[in-house]
């Protein structure tokens, strides 16, 4: 009897996939058809924002434009994934110069704050809350970097939406209403201070629950400042002093002299070919050479002859990804700090030799785990052709649980990325940027902007770009079938904060990976498993230059809309 219940279980998982919807074309797995549009597209994870992006471009805003005032959105409107006390990093096709641009606006640790204080206090990572992980807080100069170099609109028209539903507010959706329901009460449970009076006490008390009004005047008043004042506002104003001595009142060690002397970076992205087209990712201190360096792995097998969804499919891909993570986890860190050999690690010799590495069962690597937190990831595009893919996030959900007072935002917890042992790439130091897991992508082909899109999702995110691109290219499925498609997910190993666990790790699955697939997998050696709400958030536009025609697509796990016109 004992045996009956696993198949059973997995009979009812089917079924229900099964009977999910009947589409009339396309992929059965897709939930809709793409979004089409002419003169311009925004996808992000909150339709409110969406809009708002689309608004700015029809009343003559750029992508830009509409990038930032759908970003400065959902940090009111999802902010238990992102918001200003956290970092930004951009890829931008430039509709005039042809030519992509990328932005690394994380911020750096402490200044004051050395590795002897860890080492000192007997610690052997950092807090994953409190004010020790608090590290700069990049977003605010991201959005202004952004905008001296590519934004139209004035900073007052594009803050103006956002600010409006702080003051007078909105519906909270189911998912963003669970995720507040869970994670305020966390930090309320700390004692962590201005909890209540940030998420609280401006709605009556209580945190609202879905369809129900969610105002945050606090930040529409931050917003107001920065819009009127700059960047300077937040980096060298009042609200930089508020932080400061906020910080410093918890045991904390950011201060107002750090957000002074924070700058964004501009560098150029890299890139490799994946049958011919060209995938782009940031540099480290980010995690996306990650992803380059699978598809590399990957590009030496014939996916022609293999099924999406197939035992060797997801074979390897994971050997694929234990590889790379292995790399990650040696030598991604802040390149102001350590040479990482990026040409190195995406080398087509390189790749060979990895390859020659992974046989017909599970290896055992270093396979790199760090978390599953939350994050926001968007997309616009519009009539000129500038196309940005932008993701932003406070890291772990909502961040530190360090609330400076009455400035309506939540501070991020970045810091605990670094590690504490001695010699290591991403070994702690004052005024370094942490490893990163948030990443933004681009693809291009014959020198022409193709895609714009992302995965949120911590750990994931490399997995998640690596898929959505084996899906358009080697599986031809269109830009919604790519992101709905069922995922998969590989967990275990060693960190760049030092851990490690020695073992095949874990592959964990969606319901719409056959069981014939799983079967054969554990017949390789893999583990198997499932879990909730750890296979990220897609948001994508593809730009058709034969029609010229915006496609766009949005994640049907989140609540997340791609709107065009």
């Amino acid at each position: 009897m004992r045996h009956f219940y696993p198949y059973f279980f997995y009979f009812l998982f089917f079924i229900q996939y099964a009977i999910a919807q009947d589409r009339i074309t396309g992929e059965p797995f897709a939930t809709r058809s793409e979004v089409l549009g002419q003169n311009g597209m925004v996808a992000t994870s909150h339709p409110l924002a969406t809009q708002i992006g689309l608004d700015i471009l029809k009343s003559g805003g750029n992508a830009i434009d509409a990038a930032i005032g759908a970003n400065a959105a959902l940090g009111l409107m999802e902010p238990t994934g992102c918001g200003i006390g956290g970092d930004l990093f951009a890829i931008v096709w430039d509709g005039k110069t042809k030519k992509l641009y990328g932005l690394n606006a994380s911020g750096r640790s402490p200044g004051n704050l050395t590795l002897e204080y860890f080492e000192k206090e007997g610690m052997e990572k950092i807090p994953s809350h409190g004010p020790l992980p608090v590290s700069v807080p990049g977003a605010v100069d991201g959005w202004f970097e952004l905008h001296k170099k590519f934004g139209s609109k004035p900073m007052t028209e594009i803050l103006a939406p956002a600010i409006d539903y702080a003051e007078k507010g909105f519906p909270l959706t189911e998912l963003i209403a669970w995720y507040m329901q869970r994670s305020v009460p966390f930090f309320e449970s700390k004692g962590f201070p201005n909890i209540q009076d940030t998420y609280k006490s401006q709605n009556g008390g209580k945190l609202p629950d879905e369809g129900e009004i969610y105002k945050n005047p606090y930040l529409a008043n931050t917003y107001r400042k920065i819009a009127e004042g700059g960047r300077d506002v937040f980096y060298k104003g009042d609200i930089a002093k508020t932080i400061g001595k906020f910080i410093r009142e918890q045991g904390g060690f950011l201060s107002a002299k750090d957000l002074a002397a924070h700058r964004s970076e501009w560098v150029e992205p890299v890139a490799i070919n994946y049958r011919g087209y060209d995938v782009w990712e940031l540099p480290p201190n980010g995690q996306g050479i990650a992803a380059l360096q699978m598809l590399q792995i990957l590009e030496g097998y014939d996916f022609s002859n293999i099924e999406f969804g197939s035992t060797q499919h997801l074979h390897f891909f994971t050997e694929a990804k234990k590889l790379a993570f292995e790399d990650r986890a040696k030598y991604y860190a802040d390149m102001d700090f350590f040479d990482v050999p990026v040409e190195q690690l995406l080398s087509d010799d390189y790749a060979e030799t990895r390859r020659e590495q992974i046989g017909e069962r599970a290896g055992k690597y270093a396979a790199g785990e760090i978390s599953v937190g939350e994050t926001i990831y968007m997309t616009a595009a519009d009539n000129e052709g500038t196309m940005i893919s932008l993701i932003q996030s406070n890291y772990r959900g909502m961040g530190s649980g360090m609330a400076p007072p009455k400035l309506g935002f939540m501070l991020q917890d970045r810091g605990e990325l670094f590690s504490l042992k001695r010699g290591q790439a991403n070994t702690y130091e004052p005024g370094k940027r942490p490893f990163h897991t948030i990443i933004p992508a681009f693809i291009t082909k014959d020198g022409k902007p193709y895609v714009s899109f992302g995965v949120m999702g911590g750990d994931f995110q490399p997995m998640g770009h690596t898929q959505i691109v084996m899906n358009l290219v080697d599986f031809g499925m269109n830009l919604q079938e790519a992101g709905d498609a069922p995922r998969w997910d590989h967990t275990g190993g060693a960190t760049p904060m030092g851990r490690t666990t020695g073992n095949t790790g874990l592959i964990r699955t969606e319901s719409g990976i056959p069981y014939t697939t799983i079967r054969g997998l554990m017949d390789k050696g893999h583990r198997m498993g499932t879990a909730r709400g750890i296979y990220g958030g897609y948001q994508a536009i593809l730009w058709d230059d034969k029609n010229k025609v915006y496609h766009g697509a949005s994640e049907s796990r989140k609540d997340g809309q791609a709107a065009g016109y």
